[in-house]
Order: C-alpha cells, then structure tokens, then sequence
C-alpha cells in the first residue's frame, strides 16, 4: 500500500528566523515528527521565561493598578482608625459603671493607703525594704479594710505551664461581699499595680492611650475584669501585629487571666493591733546571763577569806 503524501507548508524555527518552506512534500510521519520537535523546543523557551519572571518576584507577568493600591491602603488606616476607636469606647464604659459595693470598696482602699503613706510605710520582712514591699503593704491594707468589716484577704495564685503560656504566680487583694442575701457572693479584686501590669515598652501611640486611661489601683468585680483584659490583650495583639513584632506568652490573654482566675490561695492573717509592725525584735546580749566559768574554763577562783 503505498504511503500518502500530503503537501503543507512547513515552520522550523532556526537560531536567526523563522524559515517557511512551502514547495516541498513531505511524509505525514515526518510532519507530525517535526511538530513535536517543535512543541518541545517552545515549551523549553517558555519554561526558561516562567523562572526568569520568578527570579524577578513576576514584576514583569503583573498589572498593577495604582488606583487599586490607594483604596486598599485608605481602607486599611480607616479600618485601624476604627479598631482603636471603639476600643478606647470600650475601655471607657467598663471603667466608668461601677456598683455600690465597688465604690465603697474603692474609698476604703484609698484611705487605707493614705493613711499608709502619711504613717509611713515600714517593711517587716526579714530583709527590710526603705519604702516597704509590696507583700506588706498589701497586708496592711487587707488589715485595714477588715477592720472596716470587709471580708478581705490577700490572694495568691499559681498555675502550670502548658503550650500556650508559662508557669507563674500572682499575689492581689480579694474582698468577698455577702451583704445582699438575694444575690450570691459577690467577688472583687484590688490591684494595687494595674497599669503597670498592660504596659509595653515598645507599644505604638494607640495602645499607649489605652494604658494611659486605665487606673494605678483598680478596684472592680470579677466581671468587670475580665471585659477589661479580654479589651487590652486584643488590643496588644494588634499592636504587635502592626508593628510587625513578636508578642510575648506573658502578654496573651490566657496569662493576664490566670493571675487573677486561677486556683489561688487565700491568707488572712490576724489582725495586728496599731503600731505593732509585726517584725520581732532583735535579741540582745546581757552581761548578767553570761556565764563566766562556761565560757572561761581556765579561770580557777579562791575562796578568800
């Protein structure tokens, strides 16, 4: 059976140019031949061209639209405006409210400092401290409001690492209020460092006005607390994230939770009488009980007559 022949005009592509032979027969076989070679040196090129644009981040494969790029960023500062705007609403209502019981609190709290500072607050720790500790000054403040007829004590919480924080612990004021007998227990907690405990080092304007509205002691419900933490640490995320750095386990919500919500034990120690300081005093040597002749075996009396 003799083999077709076909007349088609033929493309090969040479180093300079593209040659077009029209007058020549040839095979069908050779044709389908020379369009794979041609398939496969076009697919090489454009292989070469693919990790070329790649090296080049594929700058030259985009069209870009500037206007595109403008509207994305003004919804992006919009959009942070907005974010930092209703968290400073937030922050401002849950600070605002408060009970009966919180501003009674809150005003015992006070005078009991005040009256700390104008007496003087001495350490009676083992290691005294010039200005007092932290430790004592929360004692003498849960003795204080106890004796206004709070039910007061000092609190101080653990909890075990796991793989989103560290372990740590906390030491704070809590006061259980039962006076309403159609409610149940009411518990607020005294922070004598609030502030100190949300502010970062490196944060942005943002965030520094959030931390520069909270108070130095706080006095609030559990409840209250909680809207408060889960408002800051929100906010530090974002703070972080926009200033493109890493945010520390202590600054997450579960951590800031745990000093106040964890297990916590809770000291109430007897209420000291005024002015005793609770530091034992120091013993002293007396030369009427020092035993001569236990210490000086050597020494040989006489008795004269």
């Amino acid at each position: 059976m003799a083999r077709a022949m076909v007349k088609i005009p033929i493309y090969r592509r040479n180093s300079d140019e593209i040659v077009k032979f029209s007058g020549r027969q040839e095979s069908l076989a050779d044709l389908i031949f020379g369009f794979l070679e041609e398939g496969h040196e076009l697919s090489s090129g454009s292989s070469c061209n693919s990790s070329k644009s790649s090296n080049h981040g594929g700058v030259d494969d985009m069209v870009v639209d500037d206007d595109e790029l403008v509207d994305d960023n003004v919804n992006s500062v919009e959009e942070d405006k907005a974010f930092w705007e209703s968290k400073d609403q937030l922050l401002q209502a849950s600070l605002c409210r408060t009970t009966s019981i919180e501003t009674k609190i809150r005003h015992a709290t006070k005078e009991a400092l005040r009256e700390l500072n104008s007496g003087g607050n001495d350490c009676a720790c083992p290691r005294p401290v010039a200005d007092g500790c932290r430790n004592c000054m929360q004692r003498k403040i849960s003795d204080r409001l106890r004796t206004a007829g709070y039910n007061c004590a000092v609190c101080k919480s653990k909890w075990r690492s796991s793989p989103d924080i560290p372990k740590g612990e906390h030491t704070y004021l809590e006061v259980l209020d039962s006076s309403n007998s159609k409610k149940k227990e009411v518990r607020v907690v005294i922070e004598l460092n609030f502030r100190a405990e949300f502010e970062m080092a490196r944060a942005n304007e943002e965030y520094n006005r959030l931390t520069s509205r909270l108070p130095d002691i706080f006095v609030g419900k559990a409840e209250r607390l909680q809207a408060l933490i889960k408002i800051l640490c929100s906010s530090a995320k974002k703070c972080m994230k926009d200033r493109k750095m890493h945010m520390g386990p202590w600054r997450k919500q579960k951590y800031m939770q745990a000093k106040w919500f964890s297990t916590c034990e809770r000291i109430v120690p007897p209420i000291q009488p005024a002015g005793f300081s609770g530091q034992l005093p120091k013993p002293r040597v007396s030369m009427l009980t020092f035993d001569l002749v236990e210490n000086l075996p050597i020494l040989q009396c006489t008795a004269v007559n």
